[in-house]
C-alpha cells in the first residue's frame, strides 16, 4: 500500500464512528461488524470478505491509543492540509515547494535511510523504518468471546476455543513456496519490497508491483495456499484462564491470531470474558457477598449457620443481638488474588418473618411484646420520623 493510500484511508468511516468515538464505542462498532461480514456468516461472500478485512484493519489500528494518535495527526498533517485528494502539496504560491520531492524524505525513507523526521513518528503507525527493506506483514488480531459460569471464573478453568482464521500454510509451514523450494529476492526492487515512482513533479514510494511489495518473488507456489503461505482453517485453542478473572477482562495469546504473510509474525488473539451471574453469591472486586436469611430469633440469641463457599462450607457465627442487615466477614473466603491470597466473604443476615404462626406461636410471640415493653425497649426510640 503507497503512503498516498494510507493518508487517504479513513479507519473511522469503515467502523461506522465518529472521529471523537470512545474506545468502548470503537471496540462495539467492531464487534457488531466483524460478527454480521465474518467470513464463517458469510461462506463464499468475497466482497463481505473484503469488508472484514478493512474492518480488521480500521479496528487494529484505532484499538491502539499510541497507532490512533500516530493516525489522526497524519490525516490532520496531510489529509486535511497540503496532502489532500487533490494530488499533493500545491507547488508556487505562498511558500509552497517549487521543485519535486519524494514523500519518502518526509518519512525518513531515502536511501541511506536517514533516520529522524517524521519518520520517527509515524513509523509504528506505517510499520517502516528508516530503511527502505520490506518487512514481512504482521498479521491482524483476533478477538473472541467466551461465557464462563460464575464459580469457574472465580476458581480459573481451561476452556476450549474453537476458531477460523487465517493461519499458516502446514503445507509449506508459512513460506508460500511448493515444499522443497524458496523464494528468491526480486530483482526489480532488489528485496526492499518498495519502488520510487515519479508524477510530474512528486516522486512516491509504492510497493513493488513484481512481488506485490514482499520483496521476493515465489516460482514454484504451494499448491495449497497457493503462494500466501497462509490458510483459512479451523483450530482448537485451549485456553487458560485464571482464578478471579472479571466481567468483561480481556486475555491476550501472543501469536495466536491471524497468520503473517509468508512467514511473518502472527498477531495475538484477544479473549474477552463474560461471567453469568450466580445464583447464590454477588461479587465486589475480589469479595464474595452472600445474603442469609436467618430468624428473629436467631438474631436475638444468637446462632451459628453453615454456609456455602467456593471450595465448600463454612460455619459463620452470628452474634446475640445482631441487627437485620448487618454483615459478617469471613476472611480469605472469597475470590482468589492474582499475587496470591484470596478476598473475604461478606454475609450479610436478613429476618425471614413466618407468613403464618399456629395459636401456641402466636401467644409466644404476645408474650415477648409484652417482655420487651416492661423492660423499657422502643423499636423506634431515636428515629427521625418518631
Amino acid at each position: 500500500m503507497s503512503q498516498r493510500e494510507w493518508i487517504e484511508k479513513d479507519f473511522y468511516k469503515e467502523l461506522g464512528v465518529s472521529s471523537d468515538a470512545s474506545t468502548e464505542e470503537i471496540k462495539k462498532a467492531y464487534r457488531k461488524l466483524a460478527r454480521d461480514l465474518h467470513p464463517d456468516a458469510n461462506p463464499g461472500d468475497a466482497k463481505a470478505e473484503e469488508r472484514f478485512k478493512a474492518v480488521s484493519e480500521a479496528h487494529t489500528v484505532l484499538s491502539d491509543p499510541a497507532k490512533r494518535a500516530e493516525y489522526d495527526e497524519t490525516r490532520r498533517l496531510f489529509a486535511g492540509g497540503g496532502y489532500g485528494r487533490g494530488g499533493g502539496f500545491t507547488p508556487g504560491g505562498g511558500g509552497g515547494f517549487t521543485q519535486g520531492f519524494d514523500l519518502g524524505d518526509i518519512f525518513g525513507q531515502q536511501a541511506g535511510g536517514a533516520d529522524g523526521g517524521l519518520g520517527d513518528l509515524f513509523g509504528g503507525l506505517f510499520n517502516r523504518s528508516g530503511t527502505r527493506t520490506s518487512r514481512p506483514r504482521r498479521g491482524a488480531d483476533v478477538e473472541a468471546e467466551t461465557t464462563l459460569g460464575f464459580r469457574e471464573a472465580a476458581r480459573g478453568v481451561t476452556v476450549p476455543l474453537h476458531l477460523t482464521s487465517p493461519s499458516p500454510c502446514t503445507t509449506c509451514h508459512g513460506s508460500g513456496a511448493k515444499p522443497g523450494t524458496s523464494p528468491r529476492v526480486c530483482p526489480i526492487c532488489n528485496g526492499s519490497g518498495v519502488v520510487s515512482r515519479n508524477q510530474g513533479a512528486f516522486g512516491f514510494s509504492e510497493p513493488c508491483d513484481e512481488c506485490r511489495g514482499t520483496g521476493s518473488i515465489i516460482d514454484d507456489p504451494c499448491v495449497d495456499c497457493h503462494g500466501n503461505g497462509i490458510q483459512n482453517r479451523t483450530r482448537t485453542i485451549n485456553v487458560r484462564i485464571p482464578p478471579g478473572i472479571a466481567d468483561g477482562q480481556r486475555i491476550r495469546l501472543a501469536g495466536q491470531g491471524e497468520a503473517g504473510l509468508r512467514g511473518a509474525p502472527s498477531g495475538d488473539l484477544y479473549v474477552t470474558v463474560r461471567v453469568s451471574q450466580d445464583k447464590v453469591f454477588g461479587r465486589t472486586g475480589d469479595d464474595l457477598t452472600l445474603a442469609l436469611p436467618v430468624s428473629y430469633s436467631e438474631l436475638v440469641l444468637g446462632t451459628t449457620v453453615s454456609v456455602p463457599t467456593l471450595e465448600g462450607r463454612v460455619g459463620v457465627k452470628v452474634p446475640p443481638g445482631t441487627a437485620d442487615g448487618r454483615t459478617l466477614r469471613v476472611r480469605g473466603r472469597g475470590v482468589p488474588k492474582r499475587g496470591g491470597g484470596a478476598g473475604d466473604l461478606l454475609v450479610t443476615v436478613k429476618v425471614a418473618v413466618p407468613p403464618k404462626l399456629d395459636d401456641d406461636a402466636v401467644a409466644a410471640m404476645r408474650a415477648l411484646q409484652e417482655a420487651e415493653k416492661a423492660s423499657g425497649f422502643d423499636p423506634r426510640a431515636g428515629w427521625a420520623g418518631a
